[in-house]
């Protein structure tokens, strides 16, 4: 069965009297624990689309199943909670809270997701996610104290807290140096092998890309033919001060 599936979704804006097609009839799927890249260069479509698989937003038309749900169906504060339970996302700019321990930014998703488990617990479950990242002597420093890659680091931890069935990464290095920038994609890579976690690196850079098990073109608002097969292998999981 398939995690993801897109059935021919439009997304059109209207601006001022006219309107702005981005989305052209997308179809598309993920299968669970797939690594998949999703490249386009800007104006693609491929960040509308993200926002769509990830609860953000609703396509004009099509139909969208995500973990055996329509999703396009869905209301606004019901595609909420299934963001909030089942999806995790990563972006370039990190987007932690300044001034904020890397526990308490790694925590923050926990507010507002039912997850059953007890305060203690969730404290416990974000620890050992940042130690298996290897910031586990990290725990208390703020944004400003940690590097770009470590910063990046803390922003997937706090994707995986809640235990999502998908991981969205948008541009995930676009910030990173080449050698940070390699470290994270090997992690991602980890992840997805020792975990079995299905991510989507939303991504124009080839680069990025090959990391991926297959890699899905969209362009002009439309995946184009011919889905291929990556030959990125799996590094180890990096633990250093990036």
């Amino acid at each position: 069965m398939d995690l993801i599936r897109t059935e021919n979704l439009y997304k059109t804006y209207r601006l001022g009297g006219g309107d702005l097609s981005v989305l052209k009839g997308v179809s598309m799927a993920l299968k669970p624990g797939e690594l998949v890249a999703l490249m386009g260069v800007s104006g693609s479509g491929k960040t509308t689309l993200m926002n769509i698989l990830g609860c953000l937003d609703r396509p004009t038309s099509g139909r969208y199943f995500f973990d055996g749900d329509e999703i396009s169906r869905l209301s606004p504060n019901q595609r909420a909670v299934v963001r909030n339970s089942k999806i995790g996302f990563v972006f370039q700019n990190f987007n932690l809270l300044p001034r904020t321990s890397a526990l308490e930014n790694v925590l923050l998703p926990t507010a507002y997701a039912d997850s059953g488990l007890t305060t203690r617990d969730l404290r416990r479950r974000a620890v050992e996610i940042l130690q298996r990242v290897g910031l586990g002597d990290r725990l208390d420093h703020e944004p400003s104290q940690l590097s770009g890659g470590q910063q990046q680091r803390v922003a997937l931890a706090r994707a995986l807290v809640n235990n999502p069935r998908l991981v969205l990464a948008d541009e995930p290095t676009g910030n990173l140096d080449s050698h940070t920038s390699e470290e994270v994609l090997q992690m991602f890579q980890q992840l997805n092998s020792e975990q079995g976690i299905t991510i989507l690196l939303v991504t124009h850079d080839a680069n990025v890309a090959a990391h991926a098990q297959r890699v899905i073109h969209i362009r002009d608002g439309l995946i184009e033919a011919g889905s291929v097969a990556s030959a990125a292998g799996h590094g180890t999981l990096a633990t250093g001060d990036a």
